[in-house]
């Protein structure tokens, strides 16, 4: 069996995510010897079994295999081993300075998640060759058949319209740590401006953001809580645990000015829900008029929040004007629609995530990797 060496977070965040499930699909063919990035953080007993074996394979790696860094572009001095190194970041920037493009270069090839990272990578770091390999949702969690713990989609909806349950409300979810980067600055105004007065309508935020301090997570707070209608959600510890939350809302909502990937939107479209999200960045690699309600992009701005982007990282979306209006557009007919009685499942986004497996994640990874040595 063919070895290869592992260098990735394992924990609940965006690129822990990433490199368990990775690691789990990789395992399947490979002997993966597993280097974790930080402290290794699981959340199941599946997860800790993997884990666990991967890290004892670290006893019989071997030097000459290849090796995947799954980090930040930044940070690609240090690897294992004297194979060919693989870095696998994701960014949200389209400028590199120069100490991001040294660190490229200790990598002998780069896998990005999308074409629009890709081309960012052509266009700063020239004779890098650079691969893409989608990322992938677990179906086995997210999917459309979820039993909610409280009453199921249909019946809350049947009750609703016969005029018995008269407190069931739409409820729009945006998931994804506090961020001005995620339109987390707007979007409780574009939520206002499509309803200004609806008393049946609520915006559910599972936003928390353990890199915040406490006075900047309460800032978030105190500015969502000023609208009664909004439902602050806390920290999830399981992927089952986020997917039950998922189930029991009725549209995702991710005005999004830059994206490294976007996985809980990919997963909300696991899960049949309709979505509306930004026509930009790396979703687009999996987003279209066919299972998104796009919100289409005519201007960018400079990368600024004064906290992790300031400036210098080129530019991202911008969510005034035409975009704003668009996103407002979008909340509001999907709203309709479901006041209509109307089908909202979001068929086109099922069959989008069943495309896009881990497994099928792992086997563009090990194509590319291997067919390089």
């Amino acid at each position: 069996m063919k070895k290869l060496n592992l260098m990735t977070p394992i924990n609940p965040l965006g690129y822990g995510v990433a490199g368990t499930n990775i690691l789990r699909s990789l395992n399947k063919s490979l002997e993966v010897c597993l280097f974790p990035i930080g402290q290794p953080e699981v959340t199941t007993e599946r997860d800790g079994a993997l884990v666990s074996e991967a890290i004892y394979n670290k006893g019989s790696s071997d030097p000459d295999s290849p090796c995947v860094k799954i980090w930040h572009e930044f940070a690609m001095h240090e690897r294992v081993g004297r194979g060919k190194l693989f870095a696998f970041p994701f960014f949200e920037i389209t400028k590199f300075d120069e100490a991001r493009k040294k660190s490229l270069g200790y990598a002998d090839s780069v896998i990005v998640s999308s074409e629009w990272a890709a081309n960012i990578i052509r266009d700063q770091v020239q004779g890098l060759p650079v691969h893409v390999a989608p990322l992938g949702v677990d179906r086995s969690i997210f999917n459309e058949n979820i039993v909610c713990h409280n009453k199921g989609a249909t019946e809350l909806k049947e009750l609703y319209f016969e005029g018995k349950l008269p407190q069931k409300k739409f409820t729009f979810f945006n998931c994804g740590k506090w961020e001005i980067r995620k339109g987390h600055d707007v979007l409780l105004e574009m939520f206002r401006t499509a309803f200004p007065s609806e008393g049946d309508v609520r915006l559910s935020m599972m936003t928390h953001n353990p890199f915040l301090s406490e006075a900047e997570t309460r800032e978030w707070e105190v500015y969502y809580s000023s609208d009664p209608r909004v439902n602050l959600i806390g920290r999830k510890n399981t992927a089952a645990e986020v997917a039950q939350e998922m189930a029991e809302v009725d549209c995702g909502i991710f005005p999004s000015r830059a994206e490294g990937w976007n996985l809980e939107l990919l997963e909300m479209m696991s899960c049949g829900k309709p979505v509306i999200a930004t026509n930009y960045s790396a979703h687009t690699q999996y987003c279209n008029d066919k299972n998104c309600m796009l919100i289409d992009i005519d201007s960018s701005e400079v990368a600024n929040d004064n906290k992790w982007f300031r400036g210098g990282v080129g530019d991202w979306a911008s969510l005034e004007g035409n975009a704003f209006d668009q996103a407002v557009s979008h909340m509001r007919r999907v709203y309709s629609d479901w006041r209509e009685g109307k089908d909202l499942q979001n068929k086109a986004g099922i069959e989008t995530a069943k495309s896009l497996s881990w497994d099928s994640t792992a086997q563009t990874m090990k194509e590319i990797i291997y067919a390089e040595n």
